[in-house]
């Protein structure tokens, strides 16, 4: 059984900026799905745009929505 804690971390490009800090993310495994700025990163101001490389974290329980936390 899954734990609470458990996230899916998986590597995907920004293709479409959206207001508030949303993004449309295509994963490298085909699928797309949307997914916010994780709180550290709206902290320390670190900016995502259209065609970054980022690495995202999904919910076992939500695959459409994720945490952006990681920018290459």
């Amino acid at each position: 059984m899954a734990s609470k804690e458990e996230k899916i971390e998986l590597d995907g490009q920004v293709v479409e900026a959206f207001p508030n800090g949303l993004f449309k993310i295509a994963l490298e495994n085909g699928h797309e799905t949307l997914g916010y700025t994780a709180g550290k990163m709206r902290r320390f101001r670190i900016r995502v745009y259209p065609g970054d490389k980022i690495k995202i974290e999904l919910s076992p329980y939500d695959l459409t929505r994720g945490r952006i936390v990681y920018r290459y």
